[in-house]
């Protein structure tokens, strides 16, 4: 295939081929997205950090943090110089820094539209970690700012570069097993049981709504992609079994989704329980991932038998494309569009839950 060809067809997202970034590793091999790291949680370390180190089209040249107890190691195992290492407070002199081209926000949800338009003022691309923001009008400052800068805004959904996530999405894009007849889905876990002194998790300023942003927005993108539709509405409802612990935020949620099909799907997120799938029955039997969102050890079942793929990293996956995305000006296969779009979803189930209505949708715009 000429390489003018496979970038033509990235664009219009053919996502298998996204999972072969290799093809482009003689071509760029030397050009890479300078990338700095804003946020030096536990993901951000264990996961982003490695991810771009392994990859052949970034480097981690910078970082942005508000613990100053956390610089020197990182400068140490990123060999990061000091005039690269930024706070919350001056992250915005970074505009005279050709040594970074592209800002990775790791920070919890209720700072990600701050940062992300300071980062896009200041004249540097953007890879933001999901939820994108608080709110779908936090998403659209957050899109409006990287027009204005002519900047790419991305979105951290790594299970779009996921083998098993992938074959999921092209098994429903193409009807490959017929049509959907049913639908659910479930993400949680006992964040109570890990829970810390100062655990942002369990607070609304920062998260939101609890397990159904931190964990309910993988649900939410499964639906989109297994569906391959828009929903028609969303009816759900909220509860806490632990007050002691879940004073700002619910404990449980549950959500159906209306489509078009006239078919209603049933989906749940929790800090309460364990779960951890995607599961449909089509015309021709079952198809489903199950773990369906885990980093690592992702199992999928088709009606023609059990899905097979070799174990990936699925953020290295994630680096790789979306800095080639930047580095060939092309449009990337998860925009803030599409992080806006799920946002809407979340608010939805916020708003069903507390005045027990059903939320009808009008009009996505992606």
């Amino acid at each position: 295939m000429k390489r003018r060809d496979f970038l033509n067809m990235s664009a219009l997202g053919a996502t298998p081929l996204f999972l072969m970034p290799g093809l482009f590793a003689q071509k760029e091999k030397t050009r890479q997205v300078k990338i700095a790291i804003c946020g030096l949680g536990r993901y951000a370390e264990n996961q982003i950090a490695p991810a771009i180190e392994d990859s052949e089209f970034a480097s981690l040249t910078a970082i942005i943090t508000g613990s100053d107890e956390k610089i020197p190691k990182w400068q140490k195992l990123y060999n990061i110089s000091s005039k690269n290492v930024y706070n919350y407070d001056n992250l915005d002199s970074m505009s005279n820094n050709p040594e970074i081209d592209c800002v990775y926000i790791c920070t919890p949800t209720g700072n990600h539209a701050e940062y992300t338009i300071r980062s896009l003022q200041a004249g540097k691309h953007v890879i933001c970690e999901k939820p994108m923001a608080p709110t779908v009008k936090d998403c659209d400052h957050m899109i409006e700012a990287a027009k204005k800068a002519k900047k790419l805004l991305q979105i951290g959904y790594r299970l779009y570069w996921d083998p098993f996530n992938v074959s999921l999405i092209e098994s429903m894009k193409t009807s490959k097993y017929g049509k959907w007849t049913q639908m659910s889905g479930g993400f949680s876990n006992k964040q109570g049981k890990w829970r810390g002194k100062g655990d942002w998790r369990l607070t609304k300023a920062m998260n939101v709504g609890g397990a159904v942003y931190d964990l309910g927005v993988y649900v939410v993108q499964s639906a989109f992609y297994s569906a391959q539709d828009h929903p028609l509405s969303v009816k759900a409802r909220s509860w806490t079994d632990r007050d002691e612990i879940y004073k700002e935020i619910p404990e449980h949620w549950q959500w159906e989704l209306e489509w078009a099909n006239g078919k209603i799907s049933k989906h749940s997120s929790s800090y309460g329980k364990y779960e951890n799938f995607i599961h449909l029955e089509t015309e021709m039997g079952e198809i489903g991932l199950n773990p369906a969102y885990s980093y690592r050890g992702i199992k999928g079942y088709t009606p023609s038998g059990q899905m097979k793929f070799g174990s990936t990293f699925q953020q290295k996956l994630q680096i790789d494309n979306q800095c080639l995305a930047i580095l060939n000006k092309k449009p990337n296969i998860t925009p803030g569009e599409m992080g806006r779009r799920d946002v809407r979803v979340l608010n939805a189930i916020m708003e069903s839950a507390k005045t027990n209505k059903k939320v009808i949708f009008e009009n996505f715009k992606f």
